[in-house]
């Protein structure tokens, strides 16, 4: 099935005629090109990393066939697919990086596949989505098929699954946006969806800035551990490269940590541990030189950092439930704050999958329980930040609506009384016009109306 236009010819002033465009191309078979190219693609660009460090570190019985498995594991790991480690357990936890690589290729390749397919309405692309998602979910199954060895495995499900959706989401926002510019997008949705979007969308920010930066702050606050443990590796030129790169690989799912910390519940990284605002207990931690930025002790977090910490999630409430009613006010004062929840459960969706995919067990054993819960940090975001916008909310509304009466569709204030019972309404000349109370509000001024009588003579 194609859904396409064809492109008329267009002749201008004294040049030859455009040759007609050919016929399109059907979209199962542009569908199935874009999607073996990003798989081709993002292969070659894994496989010279992983062939450097082979080269760096040999590994006894690891030869080509073994690089290419595993840069085949390591891009399959991009797409958030974990693996069973034979007798040793499962590795959930990877970064959330590298979904970067297969997020910007499957974008273009949507876009490619709209313009190839000469797709020309916004209805359509969901069919140019379809088409390049199928077939790439079917290259996402080969490869973890592929990728199989007696020491792991990858998840076949995970594979299948997590390539048709991030092919679905990245493929279709990319042809969608080929077609019509953001603007056009957003206004595709309801004024009080978006509205709600914006709103969720301004939560987020405020709580992934205040993570990034209390991540960042803290591994300033130990750099000294964090030099200690890059200089115990001491991994050599080329592995102080890979292993920077890994490390920037992990930074979202820092930043993720960093914002469940807020919340309050925080994380753990093993079981029995916890890191939270009131205090923190850890075990051993591998020596990865990013895990010295986690506070350790009861004391390891100042009180006042705590107490800021703990309020940023009212912080990004507040802005959620102001950029909600400045996108649409409600006319019933009322109703502004169960939307401003409605932007706080959004938020706590948005915060539960985060928190899901930012961690992971590193095993069977003691670190089979590795990062902050998904359901913990859904309810407990939903209910700070809900809270937080439902007030803000309702109370921005009703100041605009006091403001502006007309937004809920009342009467105009009636006007203003002077003395002696008199009302005045001022005209845009200057003048003053004085209106009887006591007159008929059938009389006009009219040259039939009876004179007054004597009663009415001043």
């Amino acid at each position: 099935m194609t859904t396409s236009t064809p492109l008329g010819n267009r002749q201008g002033a004294g040049s030859d005629p455009a040759p007609e465009a050919g016929p399109p191309r059907p979209l199962v078979v542009t569908g199935a090109m874009a999607a073996a190219a990003v798989t081709v693609t993002g292969l070659l660009t894994l496989t010279p990393l992983v062939l450097a460090g082979w080269i760096a570190a040999p590994h006894a019985g690891l030869g080509l066939p073994g690089v290419m498995r595993t840069a085949t594991a390591l891009w399959l790991v991009a797409h958030h697919v974990g693996f069973a480690l034979h007798g040793t357990g499962r590795i959930g936890m990877l970064p959330l990086g590298l979904v970067v690589v297969p997020g910007a290729l499957l974008w273009r390749a949507g876009r490619w596949v709209v313009q190839a397919g000469q797709v020309s309405r916004l209805s359509d692309v969901g069919y140019a989505a379809l088409a390049l998602a199928a077939p790439y979910a079917a290259l996402c199954g080969a490869l973890a098929l592929a990728s199989r060895s007696a020491l792991a495995s990858p998840s076949l499900t995970q594979a299948v699954v997590a390539g048709f959706l991030l092919a679905l989401c990245a493929g279709g926002l990319g042809g969608a946006r080929a077609l019509a510019p953001w603007g056009r997008l957003a206004r595709l949705l309801a004024p009080r969806t978006r509205s709600v979007v914006l709103g969720t969308c301004g939560a987020l920010a405020v709580l992934i800035a205040g993570g990034a930066a209390l991540a960042g702050g803290s591994l300033a606050a130990h750099l000294s551990q964090f030099r200690g443990l890059d200089t115990a590796l001491a991994p050599g030129l080329v592995g102080a490269v890979l292993l920077l790169l890994a490390q920037l690989a992990y930074v979202p799912n820092a930043v993720g940590w960093a914002v469940c910390f807020t919340l309050g519940p925080g994380f753990a990284f093993g079981t029995g541990t916890v890191v939270a605002p009131t205090g923190s207990a850890l075990g051993p931690l591998p020596a990865f030189p990013m895990l010295a930025a986690m506070p350790t002790g009861p004391g390891a977090t100042a009180g006042w950092v705590s107490v800021v910490v703990l309020l940023l999630p009212y912080l990004a409430g507040a802005f959620g439930g102001v950029l909600l009613v400045r996108a649409a006010p409600v006319p019933a004062v009322e109703i502004a704050p169960l939307w401003g929840f409605a932007c706080g459960v959004a938020t706590g969706a948005v915060t539960a999958v985060l928190a899901a995919f930012s961690g992971g067990p590193l095993g069977s054993g003691r670190l089979a329980e590795v990062g902050p819960s998904a359901w913990q940090a859904g309810i407990i975001a939903t209910l700070e930040v809900g809270v937080a916008a439902a007030i803000v909310a309702g109370l921005v509304n009703w100041l605009r609506l006091r403001r502006n009466p007309a937004l809920a569709g009342l009467p105009a204030p009636a006007p203003r009384r002077e003395r002696g019972g008199v009302a005045s309404r001022a005209e845009p000349d200057g003048h003053r016009i004085f209106l009887n109370p006591w007159g008929s509000a059938g009389e006009e001024d009219s040259g039939d109306r009876p004179s007054p009588g004597p009663s009415e003579l001043p």
